[in-house]
């Protein structure tokens, strides 16, 4: 299949009057059956911690996490139907102002923002906290689709190849570098470099970027005592269970105790305010200890047969603007889909990075639905065909 600059070669684009089609059910059915799950799953991590209440949050209400939870999936799925509703061209109109937005809310961030767990990530608003990394996400895939299909056979110079992404990268990671937000800062500049690799840039350039992050990790390494510190504890966290290894050491234990078929659906002794995280960043290491490694495995084929059929509906799109989008946002899901599971497992150095549609967080539900509204939308042309 190729493509002749906006337009996927070998599909035309007859004017339609009347009813658009509907979008694509499968990517619905398999996105909807996932997030049930991931809010049961809420539920059954979080009533411990919630009934305990440390932080003097949730009022010793052991469903609070879950109420919650519940009332942003629903209304997620109404974002997730209005963004399917919307045509392509409206996201494409309004990418940049989406963009602008975003650059804005991170700049309020540093000077405004909610403080956290030593970070400052969130903004403020009504009672709600909003955290504007995950905009930003969306920000990256809706501005770099546009400024590809613009850019289209001039993607391979380095003035319109790459000069323009990678300021607008260095913009954003710069600013989430303040907050700090390292785990944001790398799914994007990830996600930005596989639009960049769909735009037809240059391999050379990815070559020469490899280079340099290397570079960059092991200057971190050798001044940095704190990022060494991390790496040792990664290799060997059992070496120091009790400080900085022992979210890591108690998320292998949480694994290890569900074996084959799992303790059952709320059976998890390490929710028991042993295992951080447990109904956020942790969530699966929890799905593990209840369903075992069968349960477990069987969320995880859920989570691959939504990523292939979003690839799917982006290969099958008739503009590549859209192709674009698709593939990107689903990039995006299996990229913080993989970092997640591996944190858990000890597979890469643990640092927070959610699980989609199972962590808890409002305001990270919602866009991620949105996100796949948009899918929903673009697969409308799709059955046109």
């Amino acid at each position: 299949m190729r493509y002749d600059g906006t337009r996927l070669a070998g599909f035309s684009a007859p004017e339609k009057k009347g009813r658009r089609p509907g979008f694509d059910e499968p990517f619905f059915t398999l996105s909807m059956l996932l997030l049930m799950i991931g809010v049961v799953m809420v539920l059954s991590s979080s009533y411990a911690r919630a009934y305990y209440d440390p932080g003097n949050v949730t009022g010793g209400n052991a469903a609070y996490y879950f109420v919650r939870q519940l009332v942003f999936a629903l209304l997620g799925i109404g974002c997730m139907l209005l963004a399917s509703r919307l045509p392509m061209g409206f996201y494409r109109r309004y990418a940049f102002h989406f963009l602008i937005l975003t650059l804005v809310l991170l700049m309020l961030v540093p000077v405004i923002g909610v403080k956290a767990n030593g970070s400052r990530r969130w903004l403020g608003v009504g009672g709600l906290t909003l955290q504007p990394s995950e905009l930003a996400k969306l920000a990256v895939i809706l501005s770099f689709s546009v400024m590809i299909c613009r850019f289209r056979g001039r993607m391979r110079t380095f003035r319109y190849g790459l000069l323009p992404f990678v300021g607008i990268l260095a913009v954003i990671v710069g600013l989430l570098v303040l907050e700090p937000h390292f785990s944001a800062s790398v799914i994007i500049l990830a996600t930005g470099a596989v639009m960049l690799f769909l735009g037809g840039v240059r391999l050379g350039w990815f070559v020469g970027a490899f280079a340099v992050a290397a570079g960059g990790l092991a200057v971190l390494l050798t001044f940095f005592p704190y990022a060494s510190s991390r790496i040792n504890t990664w290799r060997d966290p059992f070496s120091s269970a009790s400080d900085e290894g022992y979210q890591i050491v108690q998320s292998l234990y949480t694994i290890g105790s569900g074996g084959l078929s799992g303790l059952g659906l709320g059976g998890s002794r390490q929710k028991f305010l042993y295992l951080p995280e447990e109904h956020n960043d942790f969530i699966f290491s929890v799905i593990c200890e209840e369903l075992g490694f069968i349960g477990a495995a069987l969320i995880l084929v859920l989570f691959a047969m939504l990523i292939l059929r979003g690839y799917w509906i982006a290969l099958h799109c008739r503009d590549r603007f859209s192709f674009l989008v698709c593939a990107g946002i689903t990039t995006l899901l299996a990229i913080q889909v993989f970092l997640n599971v591996a944190v858990v497992t000890n597979l890469v150095p643990c640092t927070g990075i959610s699980l989609p549609l199972f962590s808890y967080g409002g305001t990270a539900l919602l866009i991620q639905l949105g996100e796949l509204g948009i899918i929903l939308s673009a697969s409308r042309s799709v059955l046109e065909n």
